[in-house]
């Protein structure tokens, strides 16, 4: 069994197993860290924190057959370790210790550590700077405070004193709309890690932020963490949870590793997606556990205007050794892509519970930069997820949503509005508990999606008294399925090979306008 360090800091390291398993272990395996004590673990991806600065050390793991395998490894330096309690911090969770925070973030030299010890600390949102480390340790929280008036307010767009230019400070699903600062906001920050095995709590279940949460007051509801303009960023153990609206949003930022961390919001909380990566580049997401009210994780590139105006596409998006449960979607993209989204590979994944696996999702006035290609999924558990694949090209949302423009099965001319979506790759996906529909695409008659490739993937469903009858994508006029198999409309090639579908209620794949296909012939299908 081998393993690799994923995330290293001045105090801590993650490591990952790498294998060909899906989030933990069958089977434990044990790691002993200098000290000799055997510690026994099943997840894929584990952290040590309590480490010391540039100190070395030897990790040995231990697997089932008794093969030994080890690695050295040196903590990085460290300029000074800041204790926020030093600075005047209660940890109480009464006094807002807002001041005493700041005080020590700005004060702290490069290379600095900002230590949370245990306790609550009650805060309004708190700026990053660069270069820094922010250390939350067992039992420590940051609370956000529960009244909207005390949360500064980032409008959208400034325009620049010359003119020329404009500066976007915050956004609202995919518009660059007024907002309230997150819990933790970095704009422009480098070279920051936000580790340890603390909390942080939007405090979003003891406030008003999930009332009528679809309504502006004041601003748009804050994230938890908001990254906009960032380089270089760790956020690594911590357990993110009450999110306000998204949890973790990451904005026009590059390089950023997001590893062993747990998001978690109530089942029924409005818009909270887990993880929303939005126009970046670069982005890492191991070994984490995401239960959220929402999506688990949306990968977006904004609206119309930002594709326009501030183009950046989202490129090169890492998931792998994660478990998502109960979202909306385990790995949606979209429907906030104007400025399209490549690169994204999924593998060694849990899918539990969610409403859809992998969800593409857009509609016309997305625009012509909105580009979905190059999406890989591969060796991904789906368990008790209802419609296991959905490519969606009628989404209705916005205001226009239900409109002709959006909505109409003919073909259009292709203007300025239209979108694409290139390829999608399956490989080894075993999904068990599919109701509605196993995989359903429906692309633009003007522009159909490009190019399925589905291999080495078996789908069971549930028993027909068991199953529900749903129309498994959001647009007008598509009907309700319950136990379909494969529905593909508006598609030039798709092929399959070695796909075997157990208890649907249909044996043959319903193909309407698909141009070119192979390999449906030699779909094995079995009564379960």
């Amino acid at each position: 069994m081998k393993f690799e360090i994923r995330a290293l800091t001045s105090r801590s390291v993650s490591i990952e197993i790498m294998d060909e398993t899906a989030y933990k272990n069958e089977k434990e395996y044990s790691l002993i860290l200098d000290d000799g004590k055997e510690r026994k673990f099943k997840n894929n991806v584990v952290s040590f924190f309590g480490l010391l600065p540039s100190t070395s050390h030897i990790l040995t793991l231990i697997d089932s057959e008794s093969v030994k395998e080890s690695l050295s490894f040196k903590t990085f330096s460290e300029s000074v370790f800041f204790n926020v309690k030093d600075f005047g911090a209660k940890g109480d969770g009464v006094k807002n210790d807002l001041a005493a925070i700041n005080a020590a973030i700005m004060s702290a030299p490069a290379g600095a550590t900002i230590y949370f010890p245990k306790g609550t600390y009650l805060t309004t949102p708190v700026f990053l700077k660069s270069d820094i480390t922010l250390y939350f340790d067992e039992g420590a929280e940051l609370l956000g405070s529960t009244d909207r008036n005390d949360y500064p307010i980032l409008k959208g767009m400034i325009p620049s004193t010359n003119g020329k230019s404009e500066v976007n400070l915050a956004s609202w699903e995919g518009n660059p709309l007024t907002s309230f600062a997150s819990l933790i906001t970095g704009i422009n920050v480098k070279n920051v890690k936000i580790t340890g095995p603390g909390t942080i709590n939007g405090n979003a279940d003891k406030s008003d932020w999930w009332v009528n949460p679809k309504a502006k007051r004041i601003a748009w509801r804050p994230d938890t963490i908001f990254l906009n303009g960032c380089e270089n960023i760790l956020v690594q153990g911590v357990t993110v949870k009450n999110s306000p609206s998204w949890t973790v949003h990451p904005y026009y930022s590059n390089n950023l590793k997001f590893v062993d961390i747990t998001v978690w919001n109530p089942f029924d909380s409005p818009n909270t997606d887990g993880f929303d990566p939005e126009s970046c580049r670069n982005v890492e997401l191991i070994g984490s556990l995401i239960s959220v009210g929402d999506d688990c994780v949306a990968i977006k590139s904004g609206k119309y205007y930002m594709s326009q105006y501030h183009y950046a596409a989202s490129k090169n998006i890492t998931i792998r050794n994660c478990r998502f449960e109960r979202g909306h979607g385990s790995v949606t993209v979209g429907s906030e892509v104007s400025g399209g989204v490549t690169g994204v590979r999924v593998s060694r994944c849990i899918f539990s519970e969610t409403d859809r696996g992998l969800r593409i999702k857009t509609r016309r006035g997305r625009g012509q930069l909105s580009v979905i290609d190059d999406i890989i999924f591969e060796n991904v558990i789906m368990d008790r997820v209802h419609m296991p694949f959905t490519v969606n090209m009628f989404y209705f949302c916005d205001p226009d949503g239900h409109s002709e423009y959006v909505q109409d099965q003919k073909s259009r001319p292709v203007d300025e509005g239209t979108p694409s979506i290139g390829s999608f790759y399956i490989d080894n996906v075993k999904c068990t508990g599919v109701d509605a529909a196993f995989i359903t695409m429906a692309g633009l008659p003007e522009s159909p999606i490009k190019e399925a490739v589905i291999k080495n993937t078996e789908a069971v469903f549930l028993p027909e008294n068991e199953r529900k009858r749903v129309v498994p994508v959001m647009m007008d006029n598509f009907e309700a399925l319950s136990g379909c198999g494969i529905y593909l409309l508006n598609v030039e090639n798709v092929s399959v090979e070695n796909l075997v579908i157990k208890g649907s209620a249909d044996k043959k794949a319903r193909l309407f306008n698909v141009q070119n296909s192979s390999g449906f012939e030699n779909v094995r299908y079995e009564d379960e």
